[in-house]
């Protein structure tokens, strides 16, 4: 019997990424606390750049601004980096909240 994320994922990687620079420590299943580093955000998602043994399939459960805790399952993994998908989708004023709150370069944020 398999055990982890049954995962059903379209190619969802071509959805819009926008770079941030946004240290977490998840709370992983088997684990416990993890150090992650999130390197790009999507509504439907969030790369890191600082794979820590993860495998596919892993669930992990970060906290973002705005949002709060949501849970996200390892569906990619390539050297260093791993792909995340989040349990359920941010709505997009949530989304646009987040990104607000973690752009990096702040002449990318939208005027108010």
């Amino acid at each position: 019997m398999s055990v982890g994320a049954q995962l059903s994922v379209t190619d969802l990687r071509r959805a819009a990424r926008h770079p941030v620079d946004f240290p977490v420590i998840a709370e992983h299943y088997q684990r416990g606390d993890i150090k992650l580093h999130i390197a790009n955000l999507s509504a439907h998602g969030f790369m890191v750049d600082d794979a820590q043994d993860l495998e596919r399939g892993d669930r992990v459960i970060v906290r973002l601004p705005e949002i709060g805790r949501i849970e996200a399952y390892v569906i990619w993994i390539r050297d260093a980096r791993a792909g995340f998908q989040f349990e359920r989708i941010i709505r997009l004023d949530d989304f646009g909240r987040i990104i607000e709150a973690l752009q990096p370069n702040p002449r990318l944020r939208r005027a108010r």
